[in-house]
């Protein structure tokens, strides 16, 4: 019997693959400070390759065209962030008093929970003078954190741009290698695969960007409207979170409706805020999303969930935000390898015809 022929038992493949998931999910989280900077990189580079590529057919020389496009992705993404910075200070400077506003609002409470519940006032008198204590206090114990996650971040501004500028400028480099990595007979459907995680990913993170920025608008004018202070801070903030898949949108209307009860003489304001957000997140989630955002990338709802609660617990935040587009690439990869591609579907929104699943497996289907 030839080597080829050898049939390794399915406990010891299954034992193999699991150690090696365990080993690369291991290493993708020991390197994450490496590995993240890269990531977000690529993805911007995949969606600033068309732009320089316009500008290399208006004859621009490609060093020039790439330091157009990255300076005015940077100048854009200045503007927006210190527009964010400068609400928040202010929200910073206000947070004792919408804690104190808040914590009033609690106390009026208390009274009625205690009865209702029978829990002894001083009990939840104690658990509110600590509660309060610490969201006061908030600023000045957790500044040393805030400023590391600071620093941490503007080191990766830094980073990205320069690997973005090296992998643009390295693009026809890295492509070439890529194909040398596989055999001759592959190149197609290398090239086919290469060319549809460009467009998957181009797609995506465009139609986020046109999400955000209808999502922060509605927001923001519906926050002004109803006079809620803070209101361009909060509505960038809304549409910001809203990017995260299916848990964004109810994370996002809590802070709002917050301020709205501590800001506020009437709790009405914060169920106006509760009931105009769930209009945005119906017209978002029926319209935004299928039309703009996710017409490219086909993953169903329940692998979309479990990524996004895996990236988190893998890489935080940066990991949320990074999830669908690495599972989408993940998809693409197994659409074109035949031993993968019931995978590729497993992960897909293709719903199977009950007809044909009965017709082929039988009426017990």
């Amino acid at each position: 019997m030839s080597e080829s022929e050898i049939k390794m038992p399915f406990y010891a493949k299954s034992t193999i693959i699991i150690v090696g998931l365990i080993a690369f999910f291991t290493m993708l989280y020991i390197a994450q400070d490496i590995i993240i900077p890269l990531i977000f990189s690529i993805i911007i580079a995949i969606v600033l390759h068309p732009i320089v590529n316009f500008f290399v057919r208006h004859r621009i020389k490609r060093l020039l065209a790439i330091s157009i496009t990255i300076f005015t992705t940077f100048i854009l993404i200045s503007a927006i962030g210190m527009l964010f910075f400068s609400q928040a200070i202010k929200f910073g400077q206000s947070w004792p008093i919408l804690v104190e506003k808040f914590t009033e609002i609690i106390d009026q409470s208390v009274s009625w929970t205690s009865t209702y519940f029978d829990i002894k006032p001083q009990n939840i008198n104690a658990w509110l003078t600590k509660t309060k204590s610490e969201l006061i206090n908030i600023n000045t114990s957790t500044i040393g954190q805030t400023l590391s996650a600071v620093g941490n971040w503007i080191i990766i501004l830094f980073l990205v741009p320069v690997y973005v500028f090296i992998m643009l400028y390295y693009h026809s480099l890295l492509i070439e290698f890529i194909h040398k990595v596989f055999s001759s007979s592959d190149q197609n459907k290398v090239s086919e695969i290469i060319s549809q995680i460009k467009s998957v990913i181009q797609h995506y993170l465009i139609g986020l960007i046109i999400e955000f920025s209808i999502v922060s608008t509605l927001y923001t004018i519906t926050l002004l409207s109803l006079g809620i202070d803070y209101a361009i801070l909060l509505g960038i903030i809304g549409g910001f979170i809203n990017v995260i898949p299916y848990v964004g949108g109810l994370v996002g209307v809590a802070l709002p409706m917050m301020i709205a009860l501590a800001t506020k003489s009437t709790a009405w304001y914060a169920v106006y805020v509760m009931a105009i957000y769930y209009v945005i997140q119906l017209i978002d989630n029926n319209y935004i999303v299928p039309i703009i955002v996710a017409s490219k990338v086909k993953i169903n709802a329940l692998f979309s969930i479990i990524v996004v609660i895996a990236g988190n617990a893998l890489w935080g935040i940066s990991g949320m935000f990074l999830s669908i587009p690495l599972l989408a690439i993940v998809k693409v990869i197994f659409d074109h390898i035949d031993p993968l591609k019931p995978w590729g579907f497993l992960l897909g929104d293709t719903m199977p015809s009950l007809l044909k699943m009965k017709l082929k497996f039988g009426k017990k289907v």
